[in-house]
């Protein structure tokens, strides 16, 4: 079997590790995590990732997270609970606290 040889499709576009902290663990496919989560739940997971601190902490109301995922109140706070059954999430109000994954979930 021959090796693959990697190279990237667009070169001057380069994925680096930005200095702000923000990052999604492969394992959230590799592990199936991504099949135990709604459309919905995944969104608001990313984007929490995306926006939370070096300690994974966000202070985004429900009000506004909805606004920007364009779900309403009940529907995020379903796709909370799915965060916070699948051990990706805490939140105690008004925080929000992106876990990091268990080793061998």
């Amino acid at each position: 079997m021959a090796a693959i040889m990697k190279e990237p499709v667009c070169r001057e576009r380069i994925r680096h590790v930005p200095r702000a902290f923000s990052w999604v663990d492969h394992r959230l496919v590799r592990e199936h995590y991504v099949e135990r989560c709604s459309h919905a739940a995944l969104a608001l997971y990313l984007f929490l990732v995306t926006v939370s601190d070096a300690e994974g902490l966000s202070w985004w109301s429900e009000r506004s997270l909805g606004a920007r995922l364009g779900l309403d109140t009940d529907r995020l706070r379903q796709a909370r609970a799915e965060l916070q059954a699948a051990d990706l999430v805490a939140y105690e109000y008004p925080v929000w606290q992106v876990l990091p994954l268990k080793e061998g979930a």
